[in-house]
């Protein structure tokens, strides 16, 4: 009785395991930290494609994060907007064929521009995000790191 108890405990706790990873399409939302450790994303799904959202990321000491505005920006109107909070990626849908999330737009807050983005999630479980221009080999690539609960 015992090992049937203890079987079904770890049964029960390797369920919860793997419930904790989403699969598919859905296991890149989540939050994540980058390489440099100076800037931390939220992806998350809404209306059929997935976002990120800037959460958190380290600048200048002598400023509060809350108080970086989107000075750059080309569009005058937007300019006010606060760094903290705002969406930095868009439009990514999930391509099953290929396991990578494609046709996103990123933003590039420190220069007001925008590129057209792809990710995927490696061996490894870092989640590589591209920005680049018509070609994905001209690009740059950031890299996250999942950040537990």
């Amino acid at each position: 009785m015992y090992k049937f108890r203890f079987f079904l405990f770890i049964v029960c706790l390797g369920a919860r395991c793997i419930a904790d990873v989403p699969a598919g399409a859905d296991r890149i939302c989540g939050k994540w930290l980058s390489g440099e450790k100076n800037l931390m994303v939220e992806v998350y799904k809404a209306d059929n494609q997935f976002k990120a959202k800037i959460i958190w990321y380290k600048d200048d000491p002598k400023y509060a994060m809350d108080e970086w505005r989107d000075k750059h920006n080309p569009d005058p109107k937007l300019r006010s907007r606060k760094i903290l909070g705002m969406d930095v990626l868009h439009g990514l849908v999930y391509d099953a064929h290929n396991d990578t999330w494609e046709h996103g737009i990123i933003y590039d807050a420190q220069h007001g521009k925008e590129w057209d983005a792809w990710c995927c999630i490696d061996k490894e479980g870092l989640l590589k995000v591209k920005g680049y221009w018509c070609f994905k080999f001209i690009g740059r690539t950031m890299t996250f790191r999942r950040v537990n609960p």
